[in-house]
Parts: C-alpha cells; sequence; structure tokens
C-alpha cells in the first residue's frame, strides 16, 4: 500500500515537472527562495494567469507551497517530496550498476565462484 502510495506520488511529481514552464518555475524557486506570483510571471513571456495556472498545477503536486505575508503571495518550493524521484533514480542506478556488472563478468570471463 505504502509503495502505491509513493507510485502514485511519483506520477504527479513527473506531471507537475514534465512542462518547461513548470520545471522553470520550479529553477526559479530554487534560485530566488519564496517569491510574488507577479515576480515569478516577470520571467516569462505569458500572461500573469497562465503562470498561476502553472504554479497551482505545482502546488497541487506539493511541489510548490503558498504562504501569505500581509498582503502578499509568496510561492516557495518544497523540496520534501523530491526525495521520492531521488530514490527512484537511485534504484534505477543500481538495478544498472548490477546489470553492468554481470556484463562485465560476461565479457571478461569473471567468475566469482
Amino acid at each position: 500500500m505504502v509503495e502505491q502510495e509513493s507510485d502514485q506520488r511519483l506520477t504527479e511529481i513527473f506531471k507537475a515537472a514534465g512542462d518547461p514552464t513548470r520545471r522553470a518555475i520550479l529553477t526559479l524557486l530554487a534560485q530566488e527562495g519564496p517569491l510574488r506570483v507577479t515576480d515569478i510571471a516577470g520571467h516569462f513571456d505569458m500572461s500573469l494567469n497562465s503562470v498561476s495556472k502553472h504554479i497551482k498545477v505545482l502546488e497541487s503536486a506539493g511541489l510548490a507551497t503558498r504562504r501569505t505575508e500581509w498582503r502578499e503571495h509568496l510561492i516557495e518550493l518544497r523540496v520534501e517530496d523530491l526525495a521520492l524521484v531521488d530514490r527512484w533514480f537511485r534504484d534505477l542506478r543500481s538495478i544498472w550498476a548490477l546489470r553492468l556488472e554481470a556484463l562485465d563478468h560476461l565479457l571478461t570471463g569473471k567468475d566469482d565462484t
């Protein structure tokens, strides 16, 4: 059950981060820290409404969060769930490392016995 939930989270994260504009917004937030929606929109050649929609997708995926300070809405990067992506890639790397090691043994004639 836990694996299925993390699989679903991965799917949500990849869907949200699959768009180049959203990846650019994530990169901007990582570099600059929390920003107002209008500040984020200033980096893109699109309407404020379009940027807001991209931000809402990131928020829904748990990659960004909105906090209010007085009358300003600040968008912040949330990196906690990115550990799931890191873990998934690490697992892939370990699978490939085992495959490459087996290929090396096959090609060099090495035998572990």
